[in-house]
């Protein structure tokens, strides 16, 4: 049988920007024992650990106890409290099924002796069968769109625009239309377009693409239930938020560095929470992933 994904692959090519390889090494988990992997925490926007940290970090933890031939298909995670980010996270890895074509893993993710996140995944030995897809929506060409850089400054408070390019550094990511925070107060249609990839190539493991692409999800997939009352966010302050549970099925092979079109709708929200679901393109029109998220949505209290 084939060995585990015993460093992930983590290391990039030697061109990769500062701030890639800072990411990379955040993904690259200490191993304490065979199933028990530790983790650190990078700042974010708001006082606890940004969720898609947690689910990317999760997912190498259950990847490193599988054969390198089972590709990740599918994750289903709750995410239980807010992480601290001031502290390790312990991630504990239960080797739930060993098949012949299917490997199952749940991932329990530990901050001072309590559970903040759960993770379950399964991995499929490669195999040939029925293929279609649906058609890719129209996008413009990522190259003809702003950066963050030339962006954020345009909607938002200078220190909170710098702060949000600095926490996604490690990705080039790109609105196809005005972002939530650049329509206060104009409802929209609940639907937003991102193109992304990382800032530097990657090496070749297929388990790192499907991690980063993973830690990008988290980013802009609620956008769409605030472009529905005319809400900014997070970034401004109208909403109080934070994910509740996130779903990922991936379907065909990809690369984290190369463009990915993020097209992301919300079909609900009420009682406080609010539904996102999308679908993630490469740019030949491959459908490589499917992404469904609730999370909390509120309006702050006076």
């Amino acid at each position: 049988m084939p060995e585990a994904h015993d460093a992930l692959g983590v290391q990039a090519v030697p061109d990769t920007p500062g701030a890639l390889e800072s990411l990379l090494d955040l993904l690259d988990l200490e191993r304490i024992e065979r199933d028990i992997f530790r983790g650190r925490s990078r700042s974010s926007l708001v006082p606890r650990v940004f969720g898609g940290q947690v689910a990317a970090q999760a997912l190498v933890a259950a990847g490193r106890t599988v054969p390198e031939d089972r590709l990740a298909h599918s994750l289903h995670a709750y995410f239980l409290r807010p992480g601290d980010p001031g502290a390790p996270i312990v991630y504990s890895v239960d080797r739930i099924r060993d098949g012949r074509s299917f490997t199952t893993r749940r991932v329990v993710a530990v901050q001072h002796g309590q559970p903040i996140f759960h993770l379950s995944a399964s991995f499929q030995a490669y195999e040939e069968g029925l293929d279609h897809q649906a058609d890719m929506p129209a996008a413009p060409d990522p190259e003809t769109l702003p950066t963050a850089g030339e962006m954020l400054p345009r909607h938002l408070p200078e220190d909170v625009a710098r702060r949000l390019v600095e926490a996604r550094a490690a990705v080039d990511l790109r609105y196809a239309d005005t972002p939530p925070w650049g329509s206060v107060g104009e409802p929209r249609e609940p639907r937003s377009q991102v193109w992304f990839r990382t800032n530097g190539k990657l090496a070749d493991d297929p388990l790192l693409h499907v991690c980063l692409a993973t830690y990008v999800s988290d980013m802009t997939l609620l956008d769409s239930v605030l472009l529905a009352h005319g809400r900014g966010g997070w970034a401004v302050g109208d909403v109080v938020g934070a994910s509740l549970d996130h779903a990922m099925w991936f379907h065909r092979p990809f690369r984290a560095d190369e463009w990915l079109l993020y097209d992301q709708e919300s079909p609900s929200s009420g009682g406080g929470r609010g539904l996102g679901q999308a679908r993630i393109w490469t740019r030949d029109g491959k459908l490589a992933i499917s992404v469904i998220q609730e999370g909390v949505v509120r309006v702050p209290r006076s």
